[in-house]
């Protein structure tokens, strides 16, 4: 079975996400954001090439593959395929410069 492995960057993205929908938009949301962010995740570990790839062209995150949040499209995951499944590099907002956080 494959695997999303998320990397610690990725989790604490997750964790200031969920708690500002938790406290913007009330908790039913943050908890349909966490049950959209675990699908895709999953999702992204069986299929790994269906996220674009090239758009982080220098740093350490060079080379990783973008896919949007399913339901919350604004959320884009970061993330790399690996042996088994997806490593989970960032989670950031669509508004949030993304090429700047994934340097």
């Amino acid at each position: 079975m494959a695997r999303a492995v998320q990397r610690t960057a990725a989790r604490r993205d997750f964790i200031i996400h969920y708690a500002y929908l938790a406290e913007e938009a009330g908790l039913g949301t943050a908890q349909r954001f966490r049950h959209a962010v675990e699908e895709t995740y999953a999702e992204l570990a069986e299929m790994p090439g269906i996220g674009a790839p090239g758009k982080v062209r220098q740093g350490k995150h060079e080379g990783v593959r973008i896919w949007r949040v399913r339901g919350f499209e604004e959320y884009l995951i970061a993330y790399r395929p690996r042996r088994g499944g997806v490593a989970i590099e960032r989670l950031v907002h669509a508004k949030q410069d993304y090429q700047r956080i994934l340097k």
